[in-house]
Protein backbone atom coordinates (compact mmCIF):
# COMPACT_ATOMS: atom_id res chain seq x y z
CA UNK A 1 0.00 0.00 0.00
CA UNK A 2 1.02 3.30 -0.71
CA UNK A 3 -0.69 7.07 0.47
CA UNK A 4 -0.56 9.75 -2.19
CA UNK A 5 -2.06 12.48 -0.74
CA UNK A 6 -4.78 11.59 1.01
CA UNK A 7 -5.55 8.75 -1.12
CA UNK A 8 -4.45 5.21 -0.14
CA UNK A 9 -3.70 3.27 -3.25
CA UNK A 10 -3.08 -0.59 -3.37
CA UNK A 11 -0.79 -2.95 -5.53
CA UNK A 12 1.25 -6.20 -5.80
CA UNK A 13 3.60 -4.01 -7.14
CA UNK A 14 4.61 -0.01 -8.13
CA UNK A 15 6.59 1.09 -10.42
CA UNK A 16 7.75 5.19 -9.79
CA UNK A 17 8.66 6.34 -13.25
CA UNK A 18 7.80 9.62 -12.61
CA UNK A 19 10.85 11.54 -14.41
CA UNK A 20 12.45 14.79 -14.22
CA UNK A 21 12.17 17.99 -14.78
CA UNK A 22 15.31 20.25 -16.61
CA UNK A 23 15.99 22.98 -14.83
CA UNK A 24 16.23 26.23 -16.54
CA UNK A 25 17.74 29.82 -16.61
CA UNK A 26 15.04 31.76 -14.77
CA UNK A 27 14.50 34.48 -17.29
CA UNK A 28 11.33 35.73 -18.14
CA UNK A 29 11.63 35.12 -21.95
CA UNK A 30 11.88 30.91 -21.06
CA UNK A 31 7.80 30.58 -21.04
CA UNK A 32 7.33 32.42 -24.43
CA UNK A 33 9.76 30.48 -26.07
CA UNK A 34 9.71 27.30 -24.80
CA UNK A 35 9.51 25.06 -28.11
CA UNK A 36 10.36 28.02 -30.03
CA UNK A 37 14.05 27.97 -30.41
CA UNK A 38 14.17 27.08 -26.80
CA UNK A 39 14.50 23.53 -26.29
CA UNK A 40 15.88 21.32 -23.21
CA UNK A 41 16.72 18.30 -25.44
CA UNK A 42 18.73 17.74 -28.65
CA UNK A 43 17.57 14.53 -29.76
CA UNK A 44 13.97 15.63 -29.89
CA UNK A 45 14.58 19.18 -31.35
CA UNK A 46 17.51 18.92 -33.15
CA UNK A 47 16.61 17.92 -36.45
CA UNK A 48 14.62 21.66 -36.60
CA UNK A 49 18.21 23.66 -36.54
CA UNK A 50 19.87 22.28 -39.59
CA UNK A 51 22.03 25.25 -40.97
CA UNK A 52 21.64 27.53 -37.92
CA UNK A 53 23.65 28.88 -35.61
CA UNK A 54 23.11 27.70 -32.19
CA UNK A 55 24.01 27.23 -28.21
CA UNK A 56 24.13 25.08 -25.36
CA UNK A 57 23.90 26.21 -21.70
CA UNK A 58 25.83 24.50 -19.82
CA UNK A 59 28.98 22.26 -18.66
CA UNK A 60 28.25 19.23 -17.71
CA UNK A 61 28.30 15.70 -19.43
CA UNK A 62 24.46 16.09 -20.87
CA UNK A 63 25.43 19.66 -22.17
CA UNK A 64 28.09 18.43 -23.90
CA UNK A 65 27.08 15.31 -25.37
CA UNK A 66 23.41 17.73 -26.65
CA UNK A 67 26.49 20.02 -27.70
CA UNK A 68 27.93 17.67 -29.85
CA UNK A 69 25.08 15.81 -31.09
CA UNK A 70 23.22 18.83 -32.56
CA UNK A 71 27.00 19.44 -35.00
CA UNK A 72 25.15 16.78 -36.80
CA UNK A 73 22.53 19.47 -37.68
CA UNK A 74 23.61 23.28 -37.34
CA UNK A 75 26.17 24.85 -38.78
CA UNK A 76 27.69 25.46 -35.63
CA UNK A 77 27.16 24.91 -31.71
CA UNK A 78 28.48 27.62 -29.29
CA UNK A 79 28.81 25.94 -25.55
CA UNK A 80 28.29 28.57 -22.61
CA UNK A 81 29.54 27.89 -19.40
CA UNK A 82 29.61 29.87 -16.81
CA UNK A 83 32.85 28.21 -15.43
CA UNK A 84 36.24 28.45 -16.96
CA UNK A 85 36.78 24.41 -17.50
CA UNK A 86 33.91 22.28 -17.69
CA UNK A 87 32.50 19.78 -15.39
CA UNK A 88 32.23 16.77 -18.10
CA UNK A 89 34.15 13.48 -18.04
CA UNK A 90 37.47 14.04 -19.94
CA UNK A 91 36.20 12.25 -22.98
CA UNK A 92 33.73 14.07 -23.80
CA UNK A 93 35.86 17.12 -23.23
CA UNK A 94 38.03 16.01 -26.16
CA UNK A 95 35.31 15.19 -28.35
CA UNK A 96 33.93 18.67 -27.96
CA UNK A 97 37.25 20.60 -28.21
CA UNK A 98 38.05 18.18 -31.38
CA UNK A 99 34.71 19.34 -33.22
CA UNK A 100 35.49 22.20 -35.37
CA UNK A 101 31.81 22.96 -35.22
CA UNK A 102 31.91 23.52 -31.75
CA UNK A 103 32.89 27.05 -29.98
CA UNK A 104 32.84 27.99 -26.36
CA UNK A 105 32.15 30.45 -24.00
CA UNK A 106 33.74 30.20 -20.84
CA UNK A 107 33.01 32.34 -17.71
CA UNK A 108 29.38 33.29 -19.21
CA UNK A 109 26.12 33.03 -18.73
CA UNK A 110 22.91 33.98 -20.65
CA UNK A 111 20.95 36.81 -19.45
CA UNK A 112 18.36 37.58 -21.70
CA UNK A 113 16.39 35.94 -24.36
CA UNK A 114 15.36 37.58 -27.74
CA UNK A 115 12.45 37.07 -29.81
CA UNK A 116 9.01 37.72 -29.65
CA UNK A 117 7.62 34.25 -31.71
CA UNK A 118 11.02 32.75 -31.76
CA UNK A 119 14.39 32.68 -30.82
CA UNK A 120 16.45 35.49 -32.39
CA UNK A 121 19.61 36.05 -30.39
CA UNK A 122 21.16 35.84 -26.60
CA UNK A 123 22.22 38.19 -24.04
CA UNK A 124 25.77 36.80 -22.79
CA UNK A 125 27.54 38.25 -19.64
CA UNK A 126 31.02 37.43 -18.88
CA UNK A 127 31.02 36.51 -15.04
CA UNK A 128 34.36 37.51 -14.83
CA UNK A 129 35.13 40.85 -16.25
CA UNK A 130 31.36 41.52 -16.57
CA UNK A 131 31.13 42.20 -20.41
CA UNK A 132 27.52 42.04 -21.98
CA UNK A 133 27.23 40.86 -25.37
CA UNK A 134 24.95 39.64 -28.15
CA UNK A 135 25.46 36.44 -29.49
CA UNK A 136 23.02 36.16 -32.78
CA UNK A 137 21.64 32.50 -32.30
CA UNK A 138 18.34 30.84 -33.22
CA UNK A 139 18.19 28.07 -31.25
CA UNK A 140 19.00 27.22 -27.37
CA UNK A 141 19.35 24.67 -25.48
CA UNK A 142 18.99 24.58 -21.82
CA UNK A 143 21.29 21.83 -20.53
CA UNK A 144 22.09 22.86 -16.81
CA UNK A 145 20.20 19.74 -15.03
CA UNK A 146 17.26 18.29 -13.66
CA UNK A 147 14.79 18.26 -10.41
CA UNK A 148 13.21 14.79 -9.90
CA UNK A 149 9.68 14.39 -10.04
CA UNK A 150 9.36 12.71 -6.60
CA UNK A 151 7.68 15.97 -4.14
CA UNK A 152 4.55 13.32 -3.36
CA UNK A 153 6.89 10.80 -2.23
CA UNK A 154 8.57 12.98 0.62
CA UNK A 155 8.37 10.46 3.65
CA UNK A 156 7.74 7.65 2.24
CA UNK A 157 10.42 6.60 -0.23
CA UNK A 158 14.10 7.12 1.06
CA UNK A 159 15.63 9.90 -1.28
CA UNK A 160 18.67 11.60 -1.72
CA UNK A 161 19.87 15.11 -1.05
CA UNK A 162 18.87 15.93 -4.64
CA UNK A 163 15.57 14.88 -4.17
CA UNK A 164 16.22 11.41 -6.15
CA UNK A 165 14.61 8.18 -5.17
CA UNK A 166 17.27 5.68 -3.67
CA UNK A 167 17.20 2.29 -5.04
CA UNK A 168 19.42 -0.97 -4.30
CA UNK A 169 22.54 -0.73 -6.14
CA UNK A 170 22.05 -1.90 -9.55
CA UNK A 171 18.37 -2.58 -9.12
CA UNK A 172 15.54 -0.71 -9.21
CA UNK A 173 13.86 -1.61 -5.58
CA UNK A 174 13.38 1.27 -3.02
CA UNK A 175 13.02 1.17 0.56
CA UNK A 176 9.56 0.00 0.77
CA UNK A 177 9.25 -3.77 -0.42
CA UNK A 178 6.79 -4.29 -4.02
CA UNK A 179 7.96 -0.33 -4.56
CA UNK A 180 10.33 -0.09 -7.65
CA UNK A 181 11.63 3.23 -9.54
CA UNK A 182 13.14 3.58 -12.37
CA UNK A 183 14.33 6.37 -15.34
CA UNK A 184 15.53 9.97 -14.13
CA UNK A 185 13.31 9.63 -11.07
CA UNK A 186 15.75 7.37 -9.59
CA UNK A 187 19.12 7.78 -12.27
CA UNK A 188 20.75 11.21 -12.50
Amino acid sequence: RIWIRDDEYSANAVIVSTGAQSLMLGLEAEQRLIGHGLSTCATCDGFFFRGHEIAVVGGGDSAIEEATFLTKFADKVTIIHRRDELRASKIMQDRAVANPKIEFLWNSRVTEIFGETSVSGVEVTNTAEGAVWTLPVTGLFVAIGHRPNTDLFTGQLDLDDNGYIRTAADGTATNIPGVFACGDVQDH
